[in-house]
């Protein structure tokens, strides 16, 4: 059990106190959770049941001893409800909240100041993570909008010229819904222009847009275009 728990004493927390909620947890982790940060409440007295805070890769688990440390209460709270986390550092210790996307605001005082700043950098990463994930679902969700072709359009367009060879309304320019182009200097505009860094995100996933137009209507080729979204997908 020496072994277990000594990994979670970075920052000098309670022995005891690692080692009661670490034997609780074991039957409390998902599939493929992971332990990443254990907090313990430091109180200025002699604090025999201190709460902590456990934050894992799924969630983050508020413990709270119970009836003179027999039992415990756990609250537990995904990322995805996470929306950010604060610290306020005090005299004696600090404070670490964190906010949730119902306006709830959860706070435990007391925490080390070492040991704060660790659990605050930890849940930024986190949330950074998902923010991160969510902003490329909606780009790859916004390519394959792009790549749809109605197909009562090609329909009408044979019943309006009334042509029995099928090969001869096969269209043989770009797909309607795209916009024209006159040339590749209208749309394309290289990161060397200008600093990828210094576009708002709208700007970032208009140019993804501009590219995808290029390769589709055959202006650059598929290399050039996955090197152009690599680089931008990076600043998003």
């Amino acid at each position: 059990m020496k072994e277990q728990i000594k990994k979670f004493l970075n920052e000098e927390q309670d022995p005891k106190a690692i080692e009661k909620i670490t034997s609780k947890l074991n039957d409390l982790l998902m599939k493929n959770e992971e332990i990443g940060y254990i907090g313990v409440q430091k109180k200025p007295a002699l604090t025999v049941f201190p709460d902590s805070i456990v934050m894992t890769n799924k969630r983050i688990i508020i413990c709270q001893p119970k009836n003179l440390g027999l039992s415990m209460d756990f609250t537990d709270y995904t990322w995805d409800d996470v929306e950010g986390a604060f610290v306020k550092e005090n005299i004696l210790g600090s404070v670490f909240s964190f906010s949730t996307k119902t306006d709830m605001q959860v706070s435990i005082d007391y925490i080390p100041k070492t040991q704060a700043r660790k659990m605050y950098t930890f849940a930024k990463e986190q949330i950074d993570i998902l923010k991160t994930g969510a902003i490329f679902n909606n780009v790859v969700a916004e390519e394959i909008q792009f790549e749809i072709i109605d197909p009562t359009e090609e329909i009408e367009e044979m019943e309006a010229e009334e042509v029995s060879n099928f090969a001869e309304i096969m269209p043989v320019s770009p797909p309607k819904f795209y916009p024209e182009i006159e040339s590749i200097d209208e749309v394309q505009e290289t990161p060397k222009d200008k600093l990828l860094s210094e576009l708002s995100q709208d700007a970032l996933f208009e140019k993804l847009q501009n590219y995808k137009k290029l390769l589709d209507n055959g202006l650059i080729l598929q290399g050039e275009y996955d090197a152009y979204k690599k680089e931008i997908l990076s600043y998003m």
